[in-house]
């Protein structure tokens, strides 16, 4: 008998995945074979070089891409194979995301960017999620920006309205790629306290993709990626121990390469 995702305490796993974009000789693996969970509560760091897979692995644990061959699963619903509109209902109801390029509305505003995935669910906020809305608008300072459009926000500000977007149902799982990329220093500090208290203080599962080792420290456990492979699984570790790894990774992979 199979063992479900919950009983595994995951909130989203993948088995034996492999994903190739081309063919012939011009074919690319970028995933080879990776089994990961990740945990249900926990911030989970997902590192690598460039072209280690990293980006590829998230896509296909939120549904956003299609894996060659393997099996993947948000909470224990299998996803591969799902239709179009299944894995966007499941997407929409227990999924949020947090992009490096915001991907905010620019015809809406504030208020109507945070609220969208209640009106594509076609719903109200209840009382809790109402209330939840209004504790992530003051935590991320956008009390006197609720009627401003996206063009009239700085970076900063944009990403804060897209991290309220992406925590205003309450997600089991959410996935942030690079989501510090766009922003100075204390406004992306400002961010990863906030995905870590989703976590520590809200059971909310946090999966992000990131280059950044002052980042990942923030995260409670950190997945090193290798030339499309998980090459290790550390529980949290300083700026200092993920900088050293990653340059490790990058010199293996260089010797390879020679």
């Amino acid at each position: 008998m199979e063992i479900s995702t919950s009983e595994m305490g995951l909130a989203a796993r993948v088995m034996h995945l492999t994903r190739t974009y081309g063919s012939g000789d011009g074919s690319v693996r970028a995933l080879d074979d990776v089994s990961v969970g990740i945990r249900r509560g926990e911030f989970t760091a997902i590192m690598g070089p460039s072209g280690s897979g990293k980006s590829t692995l998230m896509h296909i644990m939120a549904g956003l891409d299609e894996p060659t061959s393997g099996r993947a699963w948000i909470g224990d619903t299998e996803i591969t194979g799902l239709g179009d509109r299944e894995l966007t209902l499941l997407r929409r109801r227990r999924v949020g995301f947090v992009f490096q390029a915001f991907n905010l509305v620019p015809t809406l505003d504030v208020r109507a960017n945070i609220l969208l995935p209640f009106d594509l669910d076609g719903r109200r906020p209840t009382d809790e999620e109402s209330q939840r809305i209004r504790d992530l608008v003051d935590a991320l300072g956008l009390g006197d920006r609720l009627t401003h459009r996206p063009h009239e926000l700085s970076g900063g500000q944009q990403q804060r309205v897209a991290i309220a977007r992406a925590l205003a149902t309450g997600p089991d799982l959410v996935f942030a790629d690079e989501p510090t990329g766009n922003l100075d220093s204390r406004t992306g500090r400002e961010v990863l306290d906030l995905l870590r208290r989703a976590s520590a203080e809200r059971g909310q599962s946090i999966a992000m993709v990131t280059h950044d080792p002052i980042a990942a420290s923030h995260a409670d456990r950190v997945l090193f990626l290798g030339d499309g492979r998980v090459v290790a699984d550390k529980p949290r570790q300083s700026a200092d121990e993920i900088s050293a790894h990653m340059l490790r990774t990058e010199q293996e992979q260089a010797g390879v390469a020679a």
